[in-house]
This record gives structure tokens, C-alpha cells and sequence, in this order.
């Protein structure tokens, strides 16, 4: 070959490779024990204070505990465990209960477990994210709170795609946890409009309704009643230092829920928060 041609290719070549993009570099998970995805531009960045409670103090979820700290735990020792749902009532310690989960197999097993946290509207990205966490040496336990999905979007497929593993399986060291207020990750009305329009209901539906079957672990929540309520309070109280007598304590925190016209682990810590600002009680943190 002419070596002037030789020496073109050459140099065309090595002008392609500079053009090409570079491979994305392997995340490094032992900079922190969770993190939060960013999309564009890829990247893991890193978490290292977690807002979170001491998973003692969530009250009325006795029985969802236990389900989802054994199956968190079961993952954190590299045994099979199930991606899991968490649904139902508005400010009952779903996302709460993930993290102080999270918390509790890192304490157990210190450095076990990376919470990777993904945003609703990055769910079309996960397939990337996995992607980025086959092969790592840590087992990544992936959380998306307040999921669900309305109508004309299509990002529920890529989240099947994701649960169901597809020709290469899910990683062996990936775990997804998602919280929401559907059980079935849809408005009602959009599932029953599909259902009525449909020549076959109940095929024009299954596509939809079957993306939450794909949770081997769905766990419920519901309203609790005023003795959980106030036992919520006097477990915030009781961690935030504060030393009222029980029936002014609890007489507030009525007047507080009524005010909130809601009963919940969230209007009981919003509570607490109100309280110890008053009273001047700086409290023991969220981390």
C-alpha cells in the first residue's frame, strides 16, 4: 500500500476514535452508601447524610416492617429476595420505612447495602442504570418514591422491561423498591376507560394492570386510627427530647390533626416539628 494512503488512514482513524464517545467508566460505590441517578450526563452522586428516621420510632406498621426489612435483608446476604411495592394511605412512612430499612442491614452488615435513588421522570433511564451496576461488588437496592403513571405514558413499559430482566435477566446485585399511592400505578379512570373502549377489556388492560404483578412483594398501608396517631407522637416526642405531659401532648397533637384534617405519620412528625420550634428543642436530627 502507497504509504502516503497508509499514513491518511491512519491519521482517520485515529481522528474517529478521538470523535467516539469514551466508554463510561465503572460507578464507584464504595464512595458513599447511597446515591441519587442523574441521567444527563450519566452519573452516581453520592448521598453521604440520608435524611431518615430510626426505623423503631415508625409506629402502626409493625407487621410492614417485618416484611420489608426480612426481604431487605435477605438481599443485603446475597440471598433471593423480591423487588417490592409499597402503597396506599398518603404520609404513612412508605418512603420512610425504604430508607430506615436501608439504614438497618447497614448496621447489621456495615457496608452491605447502596440505596440508589431514582426520580419518576428518569424511570425511561433504568435500563442505562443497570447497566452501570451489573457486575458491581456491592448489592444495589434501586428506589423510586411516589411512582405511578398517567395517561399517553409509555415510560411503565421500560419499567416491565426492567422488572421482568429481559434476555440478560435483572443483576444478581439489583433490587428495585418503589412506593405509591395506586396499587396499580394508574389513575382508576384511565384503567377503566381502556377497559371500556376495548373490542377485548381485558387484554386492552392486562398489558397495564400486569406491570404491578411484576412486584413479588407488595405491601400495604392504610389510615391509622387515633391510638396509633398519638403513639406516633409520643415516639417523636420521646426522640426529640420533649417533655410535656401526655394529655397536653396529645390534646395539640388533635388540635394539629384537625387542623390537617388527616391523621398520619407525616402530620405527626410535621407536629413535632412545630412543637420542638416552639419549645426551642433542636432534636437529634434526621440523618
Amino acid at each position: 500500500m502507497d504509504p502516503r494512503l497508509l499514513d491518511a488512514a491512519q491519521r482517520i482513524a485515529e481522528a474517529l476514535e478521538r470523535l467516539a464517545p469514551k466508554p463510561p467508566a465503572a460507578p464507584d460505590l464504595s464512595a458513599a452508601d447511597a446515591f441519587v441517578w442523574h441521567p444527563a450526563p450519566p452519573q452516581l452522586a453520592p448521598v453521604q447524610a440520608v435524611s431518615r428516621v430510626p426505623i423503631a420510632l415508625l409506629q402502626g406498621v409493625a407487621r410492614q416492617k417485618t416484611l420489608l426489612l426480612d426481604n431487605t435483608l435477605r438481599f443485603a446476604r446475597g440471598l433471593p429476595a423480591n423487588n417490592a411495592m409499597l402503597w396506599g394511605a398518603r404520609g404513612m412512612g412508605k418512603s420512610s420505612l425504604v430508607k430506615a430499612a436501608h439504614a438497618a442491614c447497614n448496621a447489621e452488615a456495615p457496608g452491605s447495602l447502596v440505596l440508589v435513588e431514582i426520580h419518576r421522570e428518569d424511570i425511561a433511564s433504568l435500563p442505562d442504570l443497570l447497566r452501570r451496576l451489573r457486575g458491581q461488588p456491592r448489592n444495589c437496592l434501586i428506589f423510586c418514591d411516589d411512582l405511578s403513571f398517567e395517561r399517553e405514558d409509555a415510560d411503565y413499559k421500560a419499567l416491565k422491561s426492567v422488572l421482568d430482566g429481559g434476555i440478560e435477566g435483572r443483576p444478581a446485585n439489583v433490587l428495585f423498591y418503589a412506593t405509591s399511592n395506586r396499587r396499580h400505578l394508574m389513575p382508576r379512570d384511565m384503567i377503566e376507560n381502556e377497559r371500556s373502549t376495548a373490542i377485548n377489556p381485558s387484554e386492552a388492560t392486562e398489558e397495564k394492570v400486569s406491570l404491578s404483578d411484576r412486584f413479588g412483594l407488595w405491601i400495604g398501608f392504610h389510615n391509622c386510627d387515633q391510638d396509633t396517631f398519638f403513639a406516633m407522637v409520643e415516639g417523636y416526642a420521646g426522640w426529640f427530647g420533649i417533655d410535656l405531659p401526655a394529655d397536653r401532648l396529645r390534646a395539640e397533637a388533635v388540635e394539629w390533626s384537625v387542623t390537617r384534617g388527616a391523621r398520619s405519620g407525616r402530620v405527626a412528625w410535621q407536629f413535632i416539628q412545630d412543637l420542638a420550634g416552639r419549645l426551642g428543642v433542636i432534636g437529634p436530627g434526621t440523618s
